[in-house]
Order: C-alpha cells, then structure tokens, then sequence
C-alpha cells in the first residue's frame, strides 16, 4: 500500500517537474534567439493540421516551413507556428536564431512580456498539481500507520 501512497504520486511530481523544465527551457531557446542574429527567410511551405476533441470540435493549426541563410553562408529550414497567417508560400519571413544553433530559429517576434507571461502560466498550471500530491502523501501516509 505504501508503493502507492508514496509511489505514484512522486512519479507524477517527477513528470511534473520535467513538464516544467521543458516549459523554461523552450523559454530560454526563444530568448536567446532574440538576443541572437536576424535572417529573412522565404516561405517553402504553409498548411494546416486538424484535429477534433472528445467533444466533436475541430481545431485547425496553421504551420509554415521556412528556409534561410545563416551568416557563415549555411541553408537551414525550420518548421514554425509562430509565422503570421499572412505569410503564404514565397513570402518572406524574419527570423531570429542563436548563431551556434541556427536549427531552433523563431519567427516570433521579440516580446519579452508575452513570453514570461507564457511561460508563468505554464508553471503555474503545472505547480498545483506537485501541491496536490504532497497532500495526497501527508494525508494517506498519516493513515498507514492505523
């Protein structure tokens, strides 16, 4: 019974706190790509994915596949989510990439609020659910021993 009390809620904490890691630093690789180079990058490809809920809703995601050229002369393509509607295929981009990885570029545009505000509620949705479990361990733990 023990494996279970204590078990399985410190395997969800540990799942929640690699959620949260991978929170920040995907927080951190946008970061550093806006405090790294500026490319133009041509749009080679834009389409959607669907995908529909429990609930019979349909969600539409719009991606773009852009290509640009590094300083040192280097062709690299990225797949983005965070390209404008606007840009349709031909069209050009900007993105921002950390010289030493190119491949993580962003076509987000620098917004430091928006991405502490992103990135908080992420933490914030996660962080009750580590509460939650340590509650769930005092409160059964306490009742083992009876």
């Amino acid at each position: 019974m023990a494996v279970l009390v204590y078990g399985v809620p410190s395997l969800v904490i540990t799942l929640v706190l690699f959620g949260m890691s991978r929170v920040i630093a995907a927080a951190r690789r946008t970061h550093r790509a806006w405090n790294g180079l500026t490319a133009e990058a041509r749009c080679l490809r834009a389409y959607t994915t669907t995908s529909r809920g429990d609930d019979g809703s349909v969600s539409t995601h719009l991606h773009h596949v852009l290509e640009f050229t590094t300083g040192d002369g280097w062709a690299v393509r990225v797949k983005s989510d965070d390209v404008p509607a606007t840009v349709l295929e031909g069209d050009t981009a900007m993105v921002w990439y950390e010289p030493d990885h190119p491949e993580e570029a962003t076509a987000e545009p620098p917004a430091l609020g928006r991405l502490i505000g992103r990135t908080g509620c992420g933490l914030l949705f996660l962080s009750p659910l580590i509460g939650a479990c340590v509650i769930v361990m005092v409160q059964l733990g306490s009742h083992l021993g009876d």
